[in-house]
């Protein structure tokens, strides 16, 4: 019992994102790997097609 009194005295000096900030973020995050996925996408198509024409 004492532990837990401990994480919920813990839990309260932790600074917690406004629901605004953690959209943003999300967001932000969505973006980037939606962006980092085109790339490898494009990189491996890109190579597939290279291989292709050198094993030809």
């Amino acid at each position: 019992m004492e532990f837990l009194h401990e994480v919920v005295a813990e839990m309260k000096k932790v600074s917690w994102s406004s629901r605004r900030e953690l959209v943003n973020y999300t967001v932000v995050v969505g973006i980037a790997v939606a962006i980092v996925c085109a790339l490898i996408w494009i990189c491996d198509t890109f190579f597939a097609r290279l291989f292709h024409i050198i094993l030809r």
